[in-house]
């Protein structure tokens, strides 16, 4: 695949010091893209940008402490990565996460807004500083990392996968009010793919059983699966394409999702956890 349409372009990573965002980082930077990762954790951030460098890669890769949910942090990011690079081409909403499983009968509130604040909240403020920047491009691509719990059922993972549903819904929208000035807006669903977060899955259990036996393809996929969709996406390549999700799952959305019961019922009883019985029952 030709490097045309992207050297010597910019491109924000939210959620660049780990997993899909530093591989989607790395990928990019690799076909002469600038960019910028950001993330809570400043060593973490280091570390990618230090390996692109080292790796020879054309793109010149920065850093910038930021929380996707504090709206002052993400008008800096996006102010401080165009005054760097002179504009801003493309746009990767990568940062989010999950927590406070179970049934939804028990979910702590707080816990439940927190993931919504950070997937979609993030997502939005994202959305609201880079769009400018991208139609005083000429046009842009913005990616939201939504995921295969954003539309098959996760037995007990409780705001994810509304917060991933939303993610996809901004994106179509944005994409129709944005078409005309030529800004692009998709989502992208990794299905169960080798990152950290998934290294708390333990590889003998029913969990991860019941995301292979439900893989079409029969395995896990890699970041850099996920990160040469979201290349393509960037790129000229799809000019035509918006609105739309992509599933990066190894045909896990042809089956069903994982069933996340044997975590949570030794702890609650089953009683319990279908709302017919006390905690513990």
């Amino acid at each position: 695949m030709s490097t045309s349409s992207l050297a010597g372009r910019s491109a924000i990573v939210t959620g660049g010091g780990t997993g899909i965002g530093a591989a989607c980082a790395t990928r990019l930077a690799a076909d002469g893209v600038n960019v910028t990762i950001c993330g809570r954790t400043e060593s973490r951030l280091t570390e990618v940008a230090n390996r692109i460098a080292a790796s020879g890669a054309p793109g010149t890769v920065r850093t910038q402490v930021t929380d996707v949910t504090v709206e002052s942090d993400v008008a800096a990011l996006v102010a401080d990565h165009v005054a760097a690079f002179g504009g801003l081409n493309g746009f990767v909403a990568n940062a989010g996460g999950g927590g406070g499983m179970g049934p939804y009968h028990l979910l702590d509130t707080e816990e439940f807004v927190r993931v919504l604040h950070l997937n979609v909240l993030g997502t939005m403020l994202s959305v609201k500083h880079s769009v400018p920047h991208l139609v005083a491009a000429g046009g842009g691509s913005f990616v939201g990392m939504s995921s295969l719990a954003g539309h098959t059922t996760h037995v007990m993972f409780g705001a994810y996968c509304v917060a991933k549903a939303g993610i996809e819904e901004m994106m179509k929208n944005a994409a129709d009010e944005f078409g005309e000035v030529k800004v692009r807006f998709n989502a992208v669903r990794p299905g169960f793919i080798s990152t950290e977060i998934m290294e708390g899955i333990p590889r003998e259990s029913e969990v991860y059983d019941s995301y292979i036996v439900n893989t079409p393809l029969g395995d896990v996929g890699e970041p850099e699966d996920v990160a040469n969709l979201v290349r393509f996406l960037i790129s000229d390549e799809a000019r035509w394409i918006t609105g739309t999700a992509i599933n990066c799952d190894g045909g896990h959305h042809l089956r069903r999702g994982p069933d996340f019961t044997s975590f949570i019922e030794p702890h609650i009883g089953r009683d319990a956890m279908v709302a017919r019985g006390p905690i513990g029952g």
